[in-house]
């Protein structure tokens, strides 16, 4: 399993960030884990200077990385740490650079704004599938804002601007809040018009303006949970589950002219919603709307995925040569999209490790199929398509808990279906990946179950298979059909809620599972401060159609 995992550090202006994901090809990423490290460098230096108590924070926020990194046993090779704007700019930077080599063993990459502007653009095409598309990526950071135009992975033009959320916050722009807003904007625009993007920008072109900042995700989800409207509650979440993860300047200008209301508690509104975001908020919005408004953007879809995923695709690309697609998976991203539309990081973190279980148990289940000559047959085919869907139904299984605990399971099903979030899934696969997450808990649907009957309405491939056979006047095989597609989803099943199980209680670390195979089953090896294993002989299926283990 190491080999399939990747780390990327994000040593930003605002915040130290870490990312593990599981790789699979030909293009498909799962994060694993996500860790955030409220590191500012150089917030408390009045020079391009880094200081002694940032350096240390910061090699201590490396040092946790490193040892989360040594834990999930991601190989050396794999893991690629980068500095960005703060690092680049400070005159100390060769200093701290050895000193965080010497403490943590890190070789850190110093982007330049053009190369950070490029692995942005990159991290955002593992988001939306937008590869064909002549896209205009923007990434606000602390101290810099990237613009990347490409198409197909090649980026046609690349800038960076000294125009960050946290500079800007800590410029003097006045003592009134109308007047900082006002001077900050004409400072904006300025810095803007001179440095020829505007014409480079209409000269190129765009079809699409992506943000792919955790500025921008901020203000994305004001909008979605209508921070402007003055409510932002699970209903109101629900009731906007069609939205995907974009917004109108229309919506940015509301949100950023509450944003700029003064008053105590306007401010106490604001800290409560944006939390360790809000001090900077205010630079960042009022930073975008005018990239909006000198741009000519109407629109923007808002990444999930950024610098870090771009760095991790890099890698692929790299350690895999020409067996790395960019563009593959595309619909696979809509899953994530989903998951982390209404998943904290938390939770996000956690069904991504269940599905890891998952992939384990399903390819331990069908390496014993294809080894089970003479003993107990599994009468069920699986392939590559169901293990999509499994994973899928992992990574879904715990997006109702947005709304509360109780019933969530059917409150993942109900989003699932009635979102049109699933692009590139038929409606038979989006119904199939609904109701896995709908049977991971609670009963287990018997044979007869209107679940069943569900699947089976909207199966068109069945119904193609049962026209022909019926043709045929092959009865005994229609019945078989049947059966199979009803046991298949009840392996699935099985599966999902044994992963779900096996992880809620601790009873397995999926960084050191591992199966051996042999004709009368195979092992599941796991390990819990000290090495134990469970046998798991098989999956069957008995004559009365129920599966047990044995």
């Amino acid at each position: 399993m190491a080999n399939t995992l990747f780390a990327a550090i994000d040593m930003g202006t605002n915040a130290f960030k870490l990312l593990i994901v599981q790789a699979h090809l030909p293009g498909k990423f799962i994060p694993l884990l996500t860790v955030r490290e409220h590191v500012v460098l150089g917030r408390d230096s009045p020079s391009s200077t880094i200081s002694t108590h940032s350096q240390n924070l910061s090699i201590k926020s490396l040092q946790n990385f490193n040892k989360l990194i040594q834990t999930h046993n991601v190989p050396l090779l794999h893991t690629r740490c980068v500095a960005t704007s703060a690092v680049r700019e400070a005159q100390n930077k060769a200093e701290f650079i050895h000193s965080i080599s010497e403490t943590t063993g890190f070789k850190v990459d110093v982007l330049s704004g053009e190369e950070e502007a490029r692995f942005s653009y990159l991290g955002a095409l593992q988001f939306f599938p937008v590869f064909e598309n002549l896209v205009l990526n923007i990434d606000i950071g602390g101290g810099s804002t990237e613009f990347a135009i490409g198409l197909r992975g090649k980026v046609e033009f690349c800038l960076s601007l000294k125009l960050g959320h946290v500079t800007l916050t800590q410029q003097n722009f006045g003592d009134e809040e109308a007047e900082r807003a006002s001077n900050m904007r004409e400072y904006i625009r300025n810095v803007i018009k001179e440095s020829g993007l505007i014409d480079k920008v209409k000269n190129i072109g765009f079809e699409i303006a992506l943000g792919s900042s955790g500025t921008i995700r901020a203000i994305e989800k004001a909008v979605f949970k209508g921070y402007a409207l003055d409510f932002a509650d699970t209903e109101a979440l629900l009731s906007e589950c069609k939205r995907d993860w974009k917004f109108s300047i229309e919506e940015l200008k509301s949100v950023v002219e509450r944003l700029c209301k003064g008053g105590e508690g306007q401010n106490v509104r604001r800290d409560g919603f944006f939390k360790r975001r809000s001090e900077s908020i205010v630079a960042g919005g009022i930073l975008l709307d005018e990239i909006f408004d000198l741009l000519g953007i109407k629109e923007m879809l808002v990444s999930g995925y950024g610098l870090r995923e771009g760095l991790i695709a890099d890698s692929l690309a790299k350690v895999f040569d020409d067996g790395y697609d960019l563009n593959a998976n595309a619909r696979f991203r809509s899953i994530l999209r989903l998951a982390t539309r209404f998943n904290s990081k938390r939770i996000t973190t956690s069904a991504a490790e269940i599905a890891s279980i998952a992939r384990e148990i399903f390819e331990g289940l069908r390496k014993y199929k294809e080894l089970d000559n003479d003993g107990i047959n599994l009468t069920v085919d699986l392939d590559e398509k169901d293990l999509e869907n499994l994973e899928a139904a992992c990574l879904l299984h715990n997006i109702g808990l947005s709304t509360g605990k109780k019933g969530y399971h059917k409150k993942s099903y109900h989003i699932i279906m009635n979102g049109n979030h699933l692009r590139g899934y038929s409606a038979e696969e989006v119904k199939l990946i609904a109701l896995l997450t709908r049977h991971h808990r609670k009963k287990l649907p018997k044979l007869d179950d209107a679940s069943f009957n569900e699947l089976e309405e909207v199966s068109y491939s069945i119904c193609l298979v049962i026209i022909v056979l019926l043709v045929l006047r092959e009865f005994d095989m229609i019945f078989h059909v049947l059966f199979q597609a009803k046991q298949k989803f009840k392996v699935l099943c099985a599966i999902i809620r044994l992963s779900v199980v096996l992880h809620r209680n601790g009873y397995i670390n999926y960084r050191e599972m591992d199966f051996s195979h042999s004709h009368e089953g195979f092992k599941l090896v796991m390990s819990r401060n000290m090495m134990w294993k469970l046998n798991m002989f098989c999956f069957t299926l008995c004559s009365s159609c129920s599966i047990f283990l044995c």
